[in-house]
Order: structure tokens, then C-alpha cells, then sequence
């Protein structure tokens, strides 16, 4: 067991940066942390390392740094290297665990590969000094978390971690909303709770993850990048502990019209429930399912809101640059 001298370390003592990031760092660059569960849980193979590469592109096109986050060997990695990414994305299916908060000392300690979820990757990102993470859509409260008012069955109190850690780590988390399979208006009602300022970009409407629209006012919206910029950034500074969601609308060019998303989600939910499917394995399968409904149009909506919202994450990383 380490001593008590070096377990104040904390997570620094654990962490690597690439080169790139640690040189960003050093010359004072716009950073932006990424995910690495869209690479091994996320997309199937090729798209999941096509997204992945497009998504550090679109970073570094905006003018920033990126830094994808994952873990190997006990190690929390802050920046990979092409063929991280590659290892990653062919990596035998159940190989390589998932972490999260609640997880990460687990993954440590067990070794060998660990992909970082939204909550894990926003605890490094901050540990390294990064400001500003991107990510697909954030996860929320699940439908039937708080119980129904029509049911009896008991509240299932599935939470996702992303939203605890956004009201304790003060990160920019970039996204194109909740997870279309969630219960947006309790994810949102959760948010505020826990002080989490939620803006949008560019419309009215919180996006709807695969739609533009999610047919919900968003509590906040802003014209552009520069002028979100500025709150984002008194967010950051306050000292208030929370994080701050910023919603961007998946590309017009890719979006499942709001009324098609809608139903497609709604019977992948009812199929779930009549096959008895639950827990862990119920967002997977529900994503698949989705797929299979829209004929693919799901993954390509996915896929475009992912490396988009890494692109506004970069433009948002460099507006609070030119703020300091």
C-alpha cells in the first residue's frame, strides 16, 4: 500500500500527458478533452476510429488542442497517439472496461485498457488543467428512474454519474443534448438541482440529440460561440464547484427530423420493456435498436453531432483563451 505522503498526490500521480498536450500546456494553448468510450463502446469498427480521428481534426481546425482521454496499465492517459486509437477501436469485444467515476479505481488497479466515460474523463480533464470537453450526448435520468405515476413498479433510480460530476467538477461539457432515450425534462430539473447552468448555441430549443430540436426550451440560449463564451467562462471562474452544459444542435445535413426521432425512440423503449431488458445493457441495446429503425440514420446523426461538437468545443477553448 502507498504511503499517505503520496496518496495526497491524488490523481496526478497517475496521470500521463502526450506530448502534444504537454506541450500545449506549457505554450499556453486552448485544450479540449474527448472521450474515449465513443471508440470502444460507442461505434462499431471503422466509424469508431473514423469519428475519432475527425474529432481531433476538427480541434485542432478550430485552433486548440485536443486530448483524448483513456486508461492503460494503471495509467490515466491525457492525450493518444494514433495507434492508442487504433488499439482502442480493434480491441476484442469485453476487453476493454468502462470508467467512470464509480469505477476508476477499479480500472486502475485492474490494468490493461479502460475507456473513460463522461464523468471519468471530465475528472482528468480537470486534473490536467483542461477547461473545455467534448462529448456526444451527456447521460441523464433514465425514463422509470424516479417511478411512475401510472405504475407500480418501484423507481429504478438509474442516474448516470454524468450528471453528479457535472455538479461537482467545473468543466465546459460540450454536447448535442441529453441522450434522445432519456427523460430530458427530469435530466434537466436534476441539472438545476445540482447548479448546473445549461445553455444552448445558436437556437431556442435544447437540441434533441439526433433532431435538432428536442422540443424543449432551453433554460439558456446564445447567438454564437463568443457571446456563450463569456458566461461559460464566469461559470468557470465563480468558484461555484458545478460545471456548465453546453448544447449544440447536431448538422442540419445529418438530423433525423424531430417527429422521426421521436417515434423511433419511443418504440425501441416499448421493445425493451416487453423484452425484459434493463439495466447496463438497456442503452446499448436501445442505440442498436434505434439504428435498425432509422435504417442508420441514427449512427450518421450520431457520428456528425460528435465531431461537431468537438469542433465548437475547439472554437469555445480559443474564445476563452482570447478572454484571459
Amino acid at each position: 500500500m502507498t504511503s499517505r505522503a503520496s496518496q495526497l498526490h491524488g490523481l496526478s500521480a497517475v496521470l500521463d500527458l502526450s506530448a502534444e498536450v504537454a506541450d500545449g500546456i506549457a505554450e499556453g494553448r486552448p485544450l479540449v478533452a474527448l472521450e474515449s468510450t465513443l471508440i470502444s463502446h460507442g461505434l462499431p469498427y471503422p466509424a469508431n476510429i473514423e469519428v475519432a480521428r475527425a474529432s481531433e481534426a476538427a480541434v485542432r481546425e478550430s485552433g486548440a488542442v485536443p486530448a483524448t482521454v483513456a486508461l492503460r496499465d494503471g495509467r490515466v492517459l491525457v492525450g493518444l497517439d494514433d495507434a492508442a486509437i487504433e488499439a482502442l477501436a480493434t480491441a476484442l469485444p469485453g476487453s476493454v472496461r468502462k470508467a467512470a467515476r464509480p469505477s476508476l479505481a477499479v480500472a486502475l488497479a485492474a490494468g490493461g485498457w479502460a475507456a473513460t466515460t463522461v464523468s471519468a474523463t471530465m475528472i482528468a480533464a480537470r486534473a490536467a488543467g483542461i477547461h473545455v470537453f467534448a462529448t456526444g450526448g451527456i447521460g441523464g435520468v433514465h425514463r422509470g428512474a424516479l417511478g411512475r405515476p401510472d405504475s407500480t413498479t418501484a423507481p429504478t433510480l438509474d442516474i448516470s454519474s454524468d450528471l453528479e460530476e457535472l455538479g461537482r467538477t467545473p468543466i465546459a461539457v460540450v454536447c448535442a443534448g441529453p441522450k434522445a432515450i432519456l427523460d430530458v425534462p427530469a435530466t434537466l430539473e436534476y441539472l438545476e438541482t445540482r447548479g448546473v447552468p445549461v445553455i444552448s448555441i445558436g437556437q431556442e430549443d435544447l437540441p434533441g440529440f439526433y433532431a435538432r430540436s428536442s422540443g424543449i426550451r432551453s433554460p439558456h440560449s446564445f447567438a454564437d460561440v463568443g457571446t456563450a463564451a463569456a458566461v461559460v467562462a464566469r461559470q468557470l471562474t465563480l468558484g461555484l464547484g458545478a460545471g456548465i452544459l453546453v448544447c449544440v444542435p447536431v448538422p442540419a445535413a445529418a438530423a433525423l427530423p424531430e417527429g422521426v426521432a421521436r417515434d423511433a425512440v419511443e418504440r425501441a423503449i416499448a421493445e425493451a420493456e416487453a423484452a425484459g431488458v434493463d439495466g447496463p445493457a438497456l442503452t446499448p441495446w436501445l442505440l442498436a435498436r434505434i439504428a435498425e429503425i432509422t435504417d442508420g440514420a441514427s449512427i450518421r446523426a450520431n457520428t456528425a453531432l460528435i465531431v461537431n461538437d468537438a469542433r465548437i468545443a475547439g472554437r469555445l477553448a480559443v474564445a476563452l483563451d482570447h478572454l484571459d
